[in-house]
């Protein structure tokens, strides 16, 4: 056995527990405005890292045009806020700030020339989420 192996957390970091509704496979379907017409289909998948020590997502949109990317969420339990660290094909690199709090999941990030929000709201089943990203 090698010794990362040894060190893995093996539980589920107790700070993300909440964002254990995102776990699995979602499809998604929507619109950009830098794509006129199109509708954008793909997919986003959640899973946890290390036994949950921190939670993966993996996204990626069938059509040319939004990259696919890649996140690590986790949590400063001092604070009580989460990050999302995102990385995409372009090599675009990225720190947003994220809660989730009822039905109401809100990421964003305050940049100079570029600031970005995100507001999802989940279904009462849990099994769709109706969201909206902004760009300034």
């Amino acid at each position: 056995m090698s010794e990362h192996s040894e060190r893995q957390s093996s539980k589920l970091n107790p700070a993300l527990k909440p964002l254990d509704t995102l776990i699995g496979e979602w499809n998604t379907v929507g619109m950009h405005p830098l794509f006129p017409g199109a509708t954008l289909r793909g997919r986003v998948s959640f899973e946890w890292l290390d036994g949950g020590a921190f939670l993966m997502m993996y996204s990626d949109v069938e059509q040319p045009g939004p990259p696919s990317a890649i996140a690590v969420f986790g949590r400063d339990d001092s604070v009580g806020r989460y990050s999302m660290l995102y990385f995409d094909e372009r090599g675009v690199s990225r720190i947003y700030e994220m809660s989730l709090s009822g039905s109401v999941w809100k990421m964003w990030r305050n940049s100079p020339g570029f600031s970005q929000r995100f507001t999802g709201t989940f279904s009462d089943d849990g099994n769709t989420i109706m969201g909206v990203w902004e760009l300034s």
